[in-house]
């Protein structure tokens, strides 16, 4: 399927899933004044918690555990684990992304900065190069705090931390730096959902929007296809269960900008290999029925997934279609437009 004919497609898509979008409907959507928002994290630099957990998960480096691959190295030292990095954070590029959810782009763009390396490492990565191959620049963390600044200033709705999952340490430093000069937009951990649930809870008052993905529901084909993470069905609702007790369902201000919540993203594969019917139905059971969640078409086969027949061609219209109807089986009244 060339670009065009993806367009078309996604457009048809999009039309005829009308009834689907609750999220933009006065009816799903919670609403706060902006005026009322306050960011977590400024509270928590208020009564010196915030300094106290930064603390806390620089010490992690020391035998790493930031991720659910426990690889235990000593990053501090230059130590390299799964994801190839050590105590000091790489950036690739800080910019306002107008491709994100809407009520995280509204109309001056989503705040990203995108760091350099991954703990998950799918073999069909969309970023591949700054995922796997980890182009991109070391940055100290109070320059991170700059151009959280920076991206403020631009007008951006929040700050959006792509891949932040190996950083979270550098991040939380660079946030009270960035607070120092003024930071008060809210912060999103954009994040492939594999997380350990000790770290999500020493980001609870620090992230406003939580948006992970939950890419598979079988622990074969997250095995097969993400470096070997077999427990990332299991280990991703467990962290995403967290998110949701944190900060509950997506609030957005007036203008339907998003303040605080949780937002899941789930990318559909071909021949349901990322077990989408199994996905959208633990959503409504576990989480509840109107949950933010963007069930996105726009796979295409990148980095190694030629090697895998299975996903060496786009998304069909049809397995598309079947996917939305398995969200409408399953209850769920409060999907994007992915």
């Amino acid at each position: 399927m060339d670009d065009s004919t993806r367009r078309e497609f996604l457009g048809t898509t999009l039309i005829s899933s009308t009834a689907l979008e609750a999220c933009g409907s006065s009816e799903a959507r919670h609403v706060i004044p902006r005026k009322d928002f306050e960011a977590g994290y400024l509270r928590l630099e208020r009564s010196g918690e915030l300094a106290r957990r930064a603390q806390e998960l620089y010490a992690i480096f020391r035998s790493c555990r930031l991720c659910p691959r426990q690889c235990g190295v000593n990053r501090l030292r230059g130590e390299k684990g799964v994801c190839s990095s050590t105590s000091r954070a790489k950036v690739y590029s800080m910019h306002p992304h107008f491709g994100e959810e809407k009520p995280l782009v509204g109309r001056r763009g989503s705040g990203t900065i995108f760091f350099s390396n991954c703990n998950l490492l799918c073999c069909f990565c969309q970023n591949w190069e700054i995922n796997h191959r980890g182009d991109g620049s070391y940055t100290s963390d109070e320059a991170i705090g700059r151009l959280m600044i920076d991206l403020q200033e631009l007008g951006c709705h929040n700050i959006n931390l792509v891949t932040p999952t190996h950083c979270v340490p550098n991040i939380v430093q660079g946030l009270r730096s960035a607070i120092r000069r003024g930071l008060r937009i809210p912060l999103v951990y954009n994040c492939g959902g594999y997380e350990p649930v000790e770290v999500i809870r020493l980001l609870d008052g620090i992230v406003d929007i939580y948006l992970p993905d939950y890419k598979y529901t079988d622990g074969a084909m997250s095995e097969k296809y993400s470096s070997g993470a077999r427990d990332y069905p299991e280990v991703a609702a467990a962290a995403i269960a967290e998110m949701h007790r944190q900060l509950g369902e997506l609030v957005t201000d007036e203008s339907g900008i998003a303040l605080r919540g949780l937002m899941i993203r789930h990318l559909v594969l071909p021949h349901n290999i990322a077990g989408t019917d199994r996905l959208v139905r633990w959503v409504a059971e576990k989480l509840t029925p109107s949950t933010y969640v963007n069930i996105m078409a726009q796979y295409r086969p990148e980095h190694r997934a030629f090697e895998y027949p299975e996903l060496a061609r786009r998304l069909t219209r049809d397995e598309y279609q079947q996917a939305l109807q398995w969200a409408r089986e399953a209850g769920l009244t409060r999907l994007d437009r992915g």
